[in-house]
């Protein structure tokens, strides 16, 4: 740069000598420099609020890096200024901005501001920005951590868009993002006064992962980094403690192996063992030195062995192969089955924290642990978790040594006779309880922390929001809101709707229970409440296996690693021998929900001949077993299961409400979510059974009654076979009207049960294929009910049958062929309401015309249903208002909205049909691809990485973006010509936490889904109105939460 330079010039070039300038630009996002003449001159030191630091060395201009938070721009020169080094030896080339120039001739450059990647934080460190979208949950909270005060070990953050930059970039690091890395590892150097891989006072850090939301186990982490032939000795040395700095590198060794390189970890273990026994020793930690040094050799052989490369000895080498691998696990197949079950997109992209290691493995006044605010399983308010002597923070998780507890209540209460931290390090555990007490107050939910004790000292490694069951939810959510630690809205947000399946899932019977008291083999740490019977499986893969082919399973195993989970989501519980309650087991089992057992220690395991034994009895894979996972208990036997507690007193009225006190906590969470929902919750209910079970759990009306459902029934589907085997007209008619007494009953039971509640009746709409015998033995059966030969039955099967059944003769098709079948169906509702009114009830029907694709065809079916409305009422001598609409399942019925809404007071969205109909994929026949479309196929262009096609199967959650789409042009086109049309949705979808979200957000009236999932969708329904609030306008759509 000139100082003639003109003042216009842009994109002006200049370099810098040192590497760590360009690390400046790219951190700190606005460099600003001056040019005298043919000199540069230095960046002014400059703090967070740009006053002048006294400085210009290497070690300042690092820590001026992360200072500036990225937030540098044009300052106002007020210091003294330092020469750097001559032009001549730049190196690095950064693009420059002109932005004035001052009477003395000087230039003042600007980097264009380059976003931020890497963020420090601890000691000296700027506030990096509260974001964990940017920096992931557990990048956040550490920093968060940090700033206030908490003894947090120093470290880094790199970005979640780093992430997905470089799966972008074909999983390349971009040498910004380098640059970047190395001045923060400059920065903790300075921080720590230690250097990383030095042989005298070696740095040691952590690289983990760290995604917006807990992942727990689902990506890598690679502890100890920075360990080789020379620093373990200069650790050894600089610590006094020998077995701690072998015992962490051939730890090192083994996970970068394993997370970075692939090298099969059992091959290590394996080694291990060998040394153990080669001593005589059983427990890691009996181990002598000279054994932690004979594994690290036996490490590095079986390392070379297996990739023909001698082990890393360059520590930069080291980070970055970590730091790629951690990246590459957000793609991992356990991460990815992890975020279909969680509904977590694939676009976030995970952070990655490197951090200063600290040492649990120093002796016995050092440890590592999890710890909860509240306990995870029951959700009482104790504090609660596991920790391990003299270990480091992957032994607790990998559940290899059994944990011991934090406290006396804990351990007294599982029944574990271990020594605890409350006993043997007093004050480090209150300092733990107090500061989980600060942590829960700030982020206002239960948390999870991990921490590590060195040398009597407590650090805190990560804290997030716990994972919990769905008992211990509901009972946090009520117990904080009521301590003023959570606000109603938080109390709502802390609890996933999928939870609430807990609560409503079976129990084992207590009689049988009692039956089977002869095959109680064991008691585990209950880790998972919930009854689960099924056949032993040993493996995860056979449990996928088996679950596909319609089996029941339960997992056992002697512990599980993340690379089981998609069989832990196959099974329907999780046994383990070994582990605790903060095991990788238990803690992703009550993240799931799953029935879970650990810590088993009394069953015998046998990989080889596949059986379980304990007790003096044994049982083959295959064989039926059952966990009680709220009590800890296994039985070599299948157990019946009985009615949950909220289901006792709702339906069965078998407790009562003021004896469970998990019913208590239940309903005070409902009340609360109905306070806040705008939009209401209908059930699907085919039969007064259904119906009264959906009113029971709170549905404000039926959005879908099938009535072709009512047929099933053997002798009801004999008539309706009748119907469409009828000879002629007067047959077809006459088997019509024995259908009439069957519909008249249901309705009745069906209006009673929703006194005061809409029923929203679909007429009839039966794929034919569903109820034309399919045998001959079928067919034969109806000769002499039908008075027909063999022979006539087969040849009308055969005019009955369809090429596509469910894009045929259906729906509103048929009433308008056979109009006689509409008339007989709506004299069946509305004579069903008059009846039911005359007692004193009140009715209020809504009849939907099913199938509709043109606006004729709704036209027609409506004049048709007024016609016959209008005979009812005259026959009757009194009548009943009802509404008329339509079912919105076909693309074209969704693009004609504004010419179908002419006629339709309302519009419910089958989202099943107009899911098949958009996509072009039967339901039916979706499991032969659909799975492998999600899970992802080779993707042609990079053979190694699997491309994804859908992020979720589209039948269990709503496809917004193309069948949404469909829906928001239906709603706009329908109320831009019937602006009082009410819409709802009430395929399976209605039930979909994430699609209840969505139709929030397009403005639908109502959802509706079966009555099960009514609770469900009544939570959803709340936390979419917290994220996306009716609108003014909105408030006064019919439809919202008073419309009935």
């Amino acid at each position: 740069a000139r100082s003639s330079a003109p003042r216009e010039i842009r994109n002006h070039s200049f370099a810098c000598s040192h590497s760590i300038m360009s690390a400046f630009v790219s951190s700190a996002g606005a460099l600003v420099a001056r040019v005298v003449g043919s000199s540069v001159v230095s960046l002014p030191s400059l703090s967070r609020d740009n006053s002048l630091c006294p400085s210009s060395r290497e070690n300042d201009l690092v820590r001026r890096t992360f200072l500036s938070g990225g937030k540098m721009g044009p300052a106002t020169f007020l210091g003294r200024r330092t020469e750097l080094p001559a032009l001549a030896a730049l190196k690095s080339h950064v693009p420059m901005i002109v932005r004035n120039e001052a009477p003395d001739g000087a230039v003042t450059l600007e980097a264009p501001k380059v976003k931020q990647s890497v963020y420090a934080f601890g000691p000296g460190a700027p506030k990096a920005p509260v974001d964990r979208n940017l920096l992931g949950g557990k990048g956040n909270n550490l920093c968060e951590m940090a700033n206030f005060g908490i003894p947090v070990p120093p470290g880094f953050v790199i970005t979640t868009e780093s992430c997905n930059n470089y799966r972008a970039e074909g999983r390349k690091l971009k040498d910004s993002i380098r640059d970047e890395v190395r001045a923060a590892v400059k920065f903790l150097e300075s921080q720590m006064g230690l250097k990383l891989g030095s042989a005298e006072n070696p740095l040691l850090v952590s690289v983990r992962s760290g995604a917006r939301v807990s992942m727990p186990g689902m990506m890598d982490t690679v502890l100890n980094l920075g360990c080789n032939d020379k620093s373990v000795v200069g650790l050894a040395k600089s610590t006094n403690n020998d077995r701690m700095a072998y015992d962490s590198y051939r730890r090192f060794i083994m996970m970068y192996g394993d997370v970075v390189k692939n090298v099969p970890k059992k091959l290590f273990e394996k080694a291990f063992e060998a040394l153990k026994e080669a001593e005589g020793v059983t427990s890691d930690v009996d181990l002598s030195v000279d054994g932690l040094k004979k594994a690290c050799d036996v490490f590095k052989k079986i390392y070379k062995d297996n990739l023909g490369d001698d082990f890393p000895q360059d520590p930069e080498e080291q980070l970055f192969g970590a730091v790629r691998a951690v990246f590459n696990s957000w793609d991992s197949e356990r991460a990815q089955v992890y975020r279909r079950v969680n509904d977590i997109p694939d676009d976030w992209g995970t952070a990655v924290v490197v951090q200063t290691m600290v040492f649990g493995n120093k002796g016995d006044t050092s440890a590592t642990g999890v710890g909860f605010t509240r306990n995870p399983i029951s959700g009482e308010n104790t504090f609660y978790g596991e920790f391990l002597i003299n270990a480091q923070g992957e032994d607790v998780v990998a559940g290899i040594r059994t944990p011991q507890p934090v406290n006396k209540l804990q351990a007294a209460k599982d029944g574990i006779d271990l020594p605890t931290l409350e006993e043997l390090m007093p004050e480090v555990y209150q300092q733990l309880v107090d500061t989980g007490k600060l942590l829960e107050k700030n982020y206002g939910d239960m948390q999870d922390m991990e921490f590590t004790i060195e040398n009597g000292k407590l650090y805190m490694l990560q804290t997030r929001n716990g994972k919990r069951t769905g008992f211990a939810a509901v009972r946090i959510a009520g117990e904080m809101l009521r301590e003023g630690l959570m606000t109603e809205k938080g109390a709502l947000r802390s609890i996933q709707p999928d939870q609430l399946t807990q609560l409503l899932a079976p129990i084992f019977d207590q009689k049988a229970k009692d039956k089977a008291k002869d095959k109680l083999v064991a008691k585990g740490i209950n880790a998972g409440p919930g009854a689960a019977t099924g056949l032993a499986v040993m493996s995860s893969a056979k449990a996928v296996l088996w679950a596909q082919e319609g089996k029941k399973v339960v997992l056992v195993t002697e512990e599980t690693s993340p690379d089981d989970y998609p069989g832990m989501v196959a099974a329907e519980g999780i046994l383990t021998a070994r582990g605790g309650s903060t095991s990788h087991a238990a803690v992703v089992a009550r993240g799931m929900g799953k029935p879970c057992v650990v810590g088993c220690s009394d069953l015998v395991i046998d990989e080889d001949e596949l059986t379980i034994s304990a007790k003096g009895m044994t049982i083959k894979e295959g064989d039926p077993i059952a966990v009680d996972g709220t009590t800890g208990e296994v039985f070599f036997t299948a157990v019946t299961t009985s009615p949950s507690e909220v289901v006792q007193v709702l339906i069965n009225k078998t407790k009562k409400e003021e004896d469970s006190a998990l019913f208590q906590n239940y309903k005070v969470l409902m009340e609360l979510a109905d306070k806040y929902r705008t939009m209401t919750v209908r059930a699907n209910a085919d039969t007064p059974v259904d119906a009264a079970v959906g009113r029971a759990f709170g549905c404000e009306g039926i959005g879908l009654c099938r009535t072709e459902h009512m047929f099933f029934e053997e002798q009801r589907l004999t008539d309706v076979r009748r119907m469409f085997f009828s000879k002629d007209n007067n047959a077809r008619v006459s088997a019509i009207a024995r259908l009439k007494k069957y519909q008249k009953s249901d309705f009745v039971g069906i209006f009673e049960a929703l006194d005061g509640l809409p029923v929203n009746i679909r007429l009839l709409d039966p794929p034919l294929h569903e109820f034309i015998p399919h045998t001959d033995e079928e067919l034969a059966a109806l000769v002499p009910v039908l008075e027909m030969t063999l022979d006539e039955l087969k040849a009308m099967r055969s005019d009955l049958e369809e090429c596509n059944p469910m894009l045929g003769h259906r729906g509103c098709r048929l009433g308008i062929v056979y109009p006689e079948l509409t008339e007989m169906q709506v004299s069946a509702i509305l004579e069903a309401a008059l009846e039911v009114q005359a007692k004193g009830l009140t009715v209020i029907p809504e009849i939907m015309v099913p199938l509709v694709t043109t606006e004729k065809e709704l036209q027609h079916q409506k004049s048709l249903i007024m016609k016959t409305a209008k005979k009812v009422f005259e026959e009757a001598g009194k009548s009943i208002k009802f509404a008329v609409g339509t079912m919105v399942e076909q693309p074209r019925a969704a693009l004609c909205a504004d010419a179908l809404a002419k006629h339709a007071e309302y519009f419910s969205f089958g989202t099943n049909d107009l899911t098949q109909t958009t996509f072009g994929i039967s339901r039916d026949d979706a499991g032969k691809f659909v799975p492998l479309y999600i899970e992802g196929i080779p993707n042609p262009e990079h053979p190694n990485e699997l491309m994804v096609i859908l992020q979720a199967d589209p039948f269990q959650k709503l496809d917004q973006e193309g069948v949404g789409q469909l829906m928001e042009i239906a709603v706009t086109k329908g109320r831009s010509v019937n602006p009082n049309l009410k819409c709802g949705i009430c395929g399976e979808h209605g039930g979909d936490p994430s699609s209840v979200k969505f139709v929030q957000s397009i403005g639908l009236n109502y959802a509706s889904c079966s009555p099960y999932r009514v609770p469900l969708a009544r939570l959803a329904a709340a936390q979419a109105a917290l994220d996306n609030p009716r609108k003014l306008s909105d408030a006064a759509l019919p439809g919202a939460k008073s419309w009935m």
